[in-house]
């Protein structure tokens, strides 16, 4: 449902208010005491495959998915007219089978082949999507319950609880100028880029914020906060992890071949590494220096998402998608805004400031398993909806060479930076 569409609904129908309130009945439960037993799903050959698909495993999944699916069908229902006896079961059934694809997914990329691949579980979700629109039919049933913009925003929201202004002060000066500096540089690099080739501007917002900020995550909150195209969010997912992959087996080899020193090379790899993951897995090849100052530069970008997606709302509610003839008033602002940011905002300072910082920590695993099964059920969808030949269409390759450009001027800048904060030029090291 575009935002455009959500203007004439209640606010008890409209999307991104539905958002915020199903993310923050599942943060106050975890806050509550609700138990959050998440599945363990690591597994390296068929050896452990039944492991993974435990008793408890699966009892841990089948909890979680309960609660998700009444929560997700009470609030899609009444937008969609499904509040009968007839359609009600099958909406929750086929947001079931999203939840269902969505941990298969999760499943998948716990393999540690894939982990050391950088394959992510957004991949999996959206092959497995677009692998049931190839070969399975997509009834009317399931087709109600693709809702991915509803998926992301609840995913979004919960997300905030993740990124906590005391950890940003905890980052270090150098961490904190770095992430200030190359973020806006290279989004605007990228952007500039981006329109020169021709891309449009939901491409290139999603693009640039990928490239500046931290990879799939920045490009989700971007994509939800513009209401942006899902084909093009999944485009750009699969630019960046394919690209992860190059970027992390050669770039330790570029520090040595520069004879960088470990907090140099840290930083560099943290600031143009697109997933902490790969951050984490890159560094460790240099030594553990590099990977304590890549974790602090990365998790300095990750703080920067909302604030990000913030002024990207801001932004692009003002501009109207192109359209910037008339100034629009307060009222048409307040209407085009992204609601659900507000709530990502709310759930970051709680987070920050309300909560005792340990239990805050405490609660960083169950409410990021509970975000990642969102985020899953989310390019689930987008799969649902995308045909793998359309998919590399979008743009005639246009967009990925703005990716590829943008992640230049990002290498770059990026190791000039780290070079001149990290290597005590421009701060004492």
């Amino acid at each position: 449902m575009k935002r455009s569409e959500n203007r004439d609904l209640a606010w008890w129908c409209n999307e991104d208010w539905l958002a915020v309130i199903v993310a923050t009945a599942l943060i106050t439960a975890v806050v509550a005491g609700w138990d959050v037993r998440l599945p363990t799903l690591p597994w390296t050959g068929p050896a452990d495959i039944a492991t993974a698909f435990s008793t408890a495993n699966l009892e841990a999944i089948a909890r979680i998915s309960l609660v998700l699916i009444l929560l997700a069908t009470a609030a899609l229902a009444p937008g969609l007219g499904l509040l009968n006896a007839r359609r009600l079961p099958a909406l929750a059934g086929g947001i079931g089978l999203m939840f269902l694809l969505g941990w298969l997914a999760i499943w998948l990329a716990a393999n540690s082949r894939a982990k050391s691949l950088g394959i992510e579980y957004v991949i999996w979700a959206l092959a497995t999507g677009m692998l049931w629109r190839q070969v399975l039919p997509v009834p009317s049933w399931l087709s109600a319950a693709i809702r991915t913009e509803f998926y992301i925003k609840v995913g979004v929201v919960i997300l905030g609880c993740g990124i906590l202004f005391p950890e940003l002060l905890k980052a270090g000066v150098p961490g904190l100028i770095q992430a200030a500096l190359v973020i806006p540089v290279v989004w605007q690099a990228t952007f500039r880029l981006a329109r020169r080739l021709g891309v449009d501007d939901e491409f290139g917002v999603m693009i640039s914020s990928a490239v500046s900020i931290c990879g799939v995550s920045a490009a989700i909150a971007a994509c939800g906060a513009i209401d942006g195209d899902k084909r093009k969010l999944s485009y750009v997912t699969s630019v960046i992890l394919l690209c992860a992959v190059p970027m992390m087996l050669l770039m330790p080899w570029c520090t040595r071949l520069l004879h960088l020193a470990p907090e140099v090379a840290g930083a560099w790899l943290g600031g143009t590494l697109d997933t902490t993951g790969s951050v984490l897995a890159a560094t460790e090849q240099i030594g553990e220096t590099a990977s304590r100052t890549g974790t602090v530069v990365k998790l300095s970008q990750n703080v920067f998402i909302g604030i990000a997606a913030l002024a990207i709302s801001l932004w692009w509610t003002m501009r109207d998608g192109g359209d910037t003839t008339t100034a629009p008033g307060l009222g048409i602002l307040w209407e085009r805004f992204p609601k659900f940011v507000l709530g990502f905002i709310a759930a970051s300072l709680a987070f920050s400031f309300v909560l005792q910082p340990q239990t805050a920590k405490s609660l960083d695993k169950p409410l990021k398993g509970l975000r990642e099964i969102w985020f899953a059920a989310a390019f689930v969808s987008i799969g649902l909806e995308t045909r793998f030949g359309e998919l590399f269409k979008l743009g005639g390759g246009r967009p990925a060479l703005a990716f590829l450009g943008g992640q230049a001027v990002n290498i770059l800048w990026t190791l000039l930076l780290a070079v001149l904060l990290f290597g005590g030029w421009l701060w004492p090291a």
